[in-house]
């Protein structure tokens, strides 16, 4: 459980506490640019205006900041757009998960390590439904079908191919026992999309974002079957299975990142591990992440760079086995 304290009280804690020699040798001098490789309104761009609020709001950074978007390429403009910038602490970029499936898929050059991964922000697990209807009333129920003939269970996800969605659709055929490379997957341009093919019956398995499935679950046109959390989540959710209880053990999380230009020095790296630290302490932050159905998972930039490492070879490793993975390390 995250300590939940306004910001400005959690930095004039730090400040009477005092900080480490390196984080008090910078600070920033100029407008801080929140890069966000997407068009307004994503999940990502979402995360970055709630930062950009927050530091406002309480007068958190002796500058202003501002949200830019540089959409397209699945994220790949916004990566090359930081490109050029090493060593400046004044641009950060809010990325998700597509960092790491797009370069093991070819689809990107550009690789978490590119750049100075700042902190893990958040996790948005990924839940399994079928309409109201369905003959699959449990998640074993399902697998089960998956297993016998995984062409038999159509699964619609989105947006793209080797992205989250697909990958806990693998990591759920695989924890059933079932080839999944014989899995019917179809990519939906958006999770709209993939809800509508699924009431329509053109799919069997709908496989989105928590906050996606609480939303269709109180509109009561879809059964959700488990959340692939490590926990079951609070609130509207809370009476979902995770996987694991379900008989299945597996986790997908589409988490948040923020990133910054490669080259950073140890006390710029310093003053954005502290300040992100207190952002993800503070109850605006939490209080906006419940009520998103999303978890609050703050790693420091040693952490965060420590856990998308291993999570690359997983990743890889599942990628792999759907027959999408293109590049080594």
């Amino acid at each position: 459980m995250h300590k939940t304290i306004s910001l400005t009280a959690a930095l004039l804690m730090a400040a009477a506490c005092g900080t480490a020699g390196a984080q008090a040798t910078w600070k920033p001098e100029r407008n801080i640019e929140i890069i966000v490789g997407s068009t307004p309104g994503t999940g990502t761009d979402r995360t970055a205006r709630l930062i950009q609020k927050i530091w406002q709001e309480q007068k958190a950074l002796p500058v202003t900041s501002t949200v830019v978007n540089k959409p397209g390429a699945g994220g790949a403009v916004g990566w090359a757009y930081m490109g050029p910038k090493a060593g400046d602490a004044h641009v950060l970029q809010v990325t998700s998960y597509n960092i790491v499936t797009n370069h093991i898929t070819g689809r990107s050059a550009l690789s978490y390590s590119d750049f100075t991964p700042i902190s893990l922000l958040i996790s948005e697990y990924i839940g399994f439904a079928v309409k109201a209807d369905s003959p699959y009333k449990t998640l074993a129920e399902l697998a089960k079908a998956l297993r016998e003939n995984p062409e038999s269970v159509p699964i619609g996800t989105s947006s793209s191919a080797g992205g989250a969605n697909h990958i806990a659709a693998g990591l759920l055929a695989k924890a059933a026992g079932a080839d999944i490379k014989k899995l019917k997957v179809v990519i939906y341009g958006g999770g709209g999309e993939a809800l509508t093919a699924t009431l329509g019956g053109h799919v069997a398995l709908w496989v989105n974002s928590a906050s996606s499935i609480a939303s269709a679950q109180a509109a009561g046109t879809i059964r959700p079957l488990a959340i692939a959390a490590p926990q079951r989540l609070p609130g509207t959710l809370a009476k979902l299975p995770t996987a694991k209880e379900a008989g299945f053990p597996m986790v997908a999380d589409n988490w948040r990142l923020l990133i910054a230009p490669k080259g950073l020095n140890p006390a710029q790296v310093a003053y954005w591990d502290n300040a992100f630290k207190m952002l993800t302490q503070s109850k605006e932050w939490n209080d906006d992440l419940a009520a998103a159905q999303m978890t609050n998972s703050y790693r420091n930039s040693v952490e965060t760079t420590k856990y998308i490492a291993e999570e690359y070879g997983d990743i890889k490793e599942i990628l792999s086995e759907l027959g999408l993975a293109k590049t080594a390390k």
